[in-house]
């Protein structure tokens, strides 16, 4: 029975990781397919990735996709780094209700809150613009930072820090000195999570980007009416690679956060 129900177990996760990945990989194949068929193969060939590079229109809304991701994952790990810090401050019962409140975006459809950003700057600013989209991004990715600096924060050692300024350090030298070095797998993983979501969202990137701008997202969206075009396999293929290694990175930084002693002995709690 037992083998039986192992044998179940195995074909079952064999046909999920099927479903899922099978279209993922006859795209990469397709995207060295010479022919621009997907139903008949013409030989091996990199024109496809050839015609992609060369694509000024996808080209810049590449640069503009990944531009708004460094900048508004950059400022989103600083501005949740500090809200981490003045958290930790805060009595126990308000640490809760603004730990509650950050988490609501994480559970909003994206749908309702890229329609209410929208309504929020169409009444304040009156039309969207590059700096809107900007703001978007953050409110978008901010949580997940948070999520992922707050308990690399708690785990730290205050004492330290206190020694630190003890010894003639300012606040600002003790926390780049003392605190920094030691929640920066956090801080790491919780900028790589924000940027694959900036990278990857088109619902909010719609509803409040400015008029002309383009992310790769809204580009294929609006493009979709005159068919897919032979690029779209090349940078679908690069964009998978790209978010693979990310969150490769990710789970490397964070094994070897929880495999430090401290993390360890935190864990066996």
């Amino acid at each position: 029975m037992k083998k039986l129900f192992s044998a179940l177990r195995g074909t079952y996760i064999a046909i999920i990781f099927a479903l899922l990945y099978t279209p993922v990989v006859l795209m990469i194949v397709l995207s060295f397919n010479k022919s621009k068929s997907a139903y008949h193969w013409g030989g091996f060939s990199f024109d496809k990735y050839t015609a992609l590079f060369n694509n000024e229109t996808i080209m810049n809304a590449l640069v503009t996709t990944i531009v708004l991701g460094l900048v508004s994952a950059a400022i989103a790990t600083i501005l949740g780094t500090v809200a981490c810090i003045g958290m930790l401050a805060m009595k126990k019962k308000l640490q809760n209700t603004v730990k509650t409140v950050t988490s609501i975006p994480l559970l909003n459809a994206d749908i309702v809150t890229g329609i209410s950003l929208m309504l929020f700057f169409a009444g304040i600013v009156g039309r969207m613009s590059n700096a809107t989209l900007i703001i978007s991004h953050i409110t978008l990715i901010l949580p997940y930072v948070v999520l992922n600096i707050f308990p690399k924060l708690k785990q730290f050692d205050i004492s330290i820090y206190q020694a630190a300024l003890d010894l003639g350090a300012s606040p600002v030298k003790a926390f780049f000195k003392v605190i920094l070095p030691d929640i920066f797998p956090g801080v790491l993983t919780g900028f790589l999570l924000a940027l694959t979501i900036s990278l990857d969202d088109f619902t909010i990137t719609y509803f409040t980007k400015g008029q002309g701008l383009n992310t790769l997202s809204t580009l294929i969206y609006t493009n979709r009416i005159r068919g897919i075009l032979p690029e779209y396999y090349a940078l679908a293929s690069i964009m998978f690679i790209a978010m693979l290694l990310l969150i490769l990175v990710i789970l490397v930084v964070n094994m070897r956060s929880a495999s430090k002693p401290e993390n360890r002995k935190e864990n066996d709690y």
